[in-house]
């Protein structure tokens, strides 16, 4: 077998078997979202580090508190969804995960964005909306490649101006969180699509003062066109 879901209404654990499919490439242990279940999964084995073929690894909606080492020896491992777990840290070992371009880690007890992530080169997509984060380092300029950046719901209360640097970006969320300003620079993220997509872009929620609190009611236009007139001056 290439693909392999696990179901139950009670997923407490992977069943043993599952670690000698060397050949699986695709594996789901997440509950249908219309099902409103969540399994109670708290450990994911260090055994997943057999699975050497991988490529995407589905285990939202557990209750997962630890990411074991070898998780890092899944080379080719593409996408890994660990939304809706009870994780506040994640092994150094996931950097190695070179092929990885989709992460997705909302709904968790991140309190800082974890350092191995800024490792990772070939992210295109990255969400960590709706966790405790409060800072971000200066080291995600490395996600050149980054062009989704969801961050909704944190603690964020100033961000780096590195994140200008993401030339990429095409979505960048940043509502409901503690933000009083935003860097001039991010009027240079010329792929975002300010405004004509209302999705794309967003700052709602947040305590700005600058740009003032007019401009900001214009919406993501309104602050694309204020950091413009910046550039100007």
């Amino acid at each position: 077998k290439k693909k392999l879901k696990i179901s139950g209404r009670e997923l407490l654990s992977v069943p043993i078997q599952v670690f000698g499919l060397d050949q699986l490439q695709v594996l789901e242990m997440s509950p249908e979202r219309e099902s409103c279940l969540r399994y109670r999964m708290e450990l994911l084995p260090q055994e997943i580090g057999r699975l050497r073929n991988l490529t995407c690894l589905y285990v939202d909606s557990n209750n997962l508190k630890k990411i074991p080492a070898e998780i890092g020896t899944l080379s080719h491992l593409e996408r890994l969804t660990l939304s809706n777990n009870s994780l506040s840290s994640l092994p150094a070992e996931m950097g190695a995960l070179q092929r990885l371009h989709s992460l997705h880690l909302a709904n968790n007890n991140f309190t800082e964005l974890p350092a191995p992530l800024c490792q990772l080169k070939s992210l295109t997509f990255l969400d960590v909306s709706d966790n405790k984060i409060d800072t971000i380092p200066s080291s995600i300029r490395h996600l050149e490649k980054l062009e989704t950046l969801l961050l909704l719901f944190n603690s964020l209360e100033s961000l780096p101006e590195d994140i200008c640097l993401l030339r990429n970006l095409h979505t960048l969320w940043l509502g409901n969180n503690h933000l009083r300003s935003l860097p001039a620079a991010l009027g240079e993220l010329v792929n975002l699509d300010w405004g004509y997509n209302y999705c794309s872009c967003n700052f709602e929620g947040n305590p700005l003062e600058s740009p003032p609190p007019e401009v900001c009611s214009r919406g993501p236009e309104g602050i694309r066109d204020y950091f413009s007139s910046l550039r100007r001056i």
